[in-house]
């Protein structure tokens, strides 16, 4: 079996083509470069440039794979949650492409596409404990299966990757932060600073960035004479530090959460094998590492998908449409894109019931 995953839900252009034997046979991404004199994605520029780039993504994935439009099996496309216009238009092309070649559509929650990675280079077997952390989400999950997720903890304001990105502009290292803080974080002073660790005594295992995002602007307040931020002049070795001091204390956070979660996992998922993490923050290799050094002493396996696959990418929408097409999970071509799309809500339906069957 070979799917086409196309996504677009945020500011990658991208297409892959993946077979059920866990075969990359392509994968095609464009990072969108017109957002970067902005410090975040401007979902109107985000939306045209999809639009301009789809079709070429779309073939060349088919170029790399050395296969015709015809072979393949379905169509997988990131169908929400996202910024609508670049959603509509990735649904909209995939939509295309399923009339025209008479194949079955499959509508993917971009969180499952996220979710599922792990599976497809690692020997992951459900159920997993899952931290799904990027720049517009962070939760933990316990995934039992394709559209089977039982929520732990959420994010109660910003999400990881949306601090790292904050905190980055606010230093002025650019877009996107993530990778500017972890490079910079490497030649600093992690102890330097001392920053809060917000919800970390509550009992749950919710998360919370925004605290955190403050205590780091106040420390490059104290760098200006008139207290604003916009006239603050930091050395490189302050940066650093504050890079480093700040990936440390985000890192604790969601450890300590993270550990909290696996022992309710562990009690009532007792074949439970690994821990996972997957999302565009995923690909910070400071988290990486701690979490892998947790799951040893919890006695689980970590797993993680490839750097290169962390960030948004074809090749998690088509695995995520190999797993759904395998049970029989297709959808009719009415399907709407959705902006806000929950996991919980992503639960399969037999074909025959709102399905279409290949």
């Amino acid at each position: 079996m070979l799917v086409l995953g196309i996504e677009s839900s945020c500011d990658e252009t991208a297409a892959a083509i993946v077979s059920d034997k866990k075969e990359i046979l392509s994968s095609v991404v464009l990072t969108q470069s017109e957002h970067k004199n902005f410090g975040g994605v401007v979902p109107e520029i985000a939306a045209r440039a999809h639009l301009d780039h789809i079709d070429e993504i779309i073939e060349e994935a088919f170029i790399k794979a050395k296969i015709n439009y015809s072979d393949i099996d379905a169509i997988a496309v990131a169908a929400g949650p996202g910024l609508i216009g670049g959603v509509t238009v990735g649904v909209m092309a995939g939509k295309a492409l399923a009339l025209a070649l008479d194949k079955p559509f499959i509508a993917v929650n971009h969180l499952e596409g996220h979710a599922l990675t792990a599976r497809l280079n690692s020997d992951v077997s459900y159920p997993y404990l899952l931290l799904l952390t990027s720049g517009g989400h962070c939760q933990i999950l316990i995934v039992k299966g394709v559209g089977n997720f039982e929520r732990l903890g959420t994010t109660i304001d910003d999400a990881a990757g949306e601090a790292f990105d904050k905190v980055a502009k606010m230093l002025g290292l650019g877009y996107p932060g993530g990778p500017l803080i972890e490079k910079m974080a490497e030649l600093g002073n992690e102890n330097r600073f001392v920053l809060p660790k917000p919800l970390y005594n509550s009992p749950d295992c919710n998360l919370s960035f925004s605290g955190l995002k403050t205590a780091v602007r106040k420390i490059i307040e104290s760098y200006s004479n008139d207290g604003s931020i916009e006239h603050a002049i930091l050395p490189k070795q302050d940066i650093a530090d504050i890079c480093a001091s700040f990936q440390k204390a985000a890192t604790e956070c969601l450890l300590h959460k993270l550990k909290k979660a696996t022992q309710i996992f562990k009690q009532n998922n007792p074949d439970g094998k690994h821990i996972v993490v997957a999302g565009g923050v995923a690909a910070n290799t400071y988290l990486r590492s701690k979490l892998e050094q947790l799951a040893k002493s919890e006695n689980l396996i970590f797993a993680a998908p490839p750097i290169k696959f962390c960030t948004d990418n074809g090749v998690m929408i088509a695995w995520a449409g190999v797993e759904r097409a395998q049970k029989g999970l297709f959808n009719e071509l009415d399907f709407k894109p959705r902006p806000r799309w929950p996991l919980d809500e992503t639960a399969p339906k037999a074909a025959g019931a709102g399905g279409v069957k290949a």
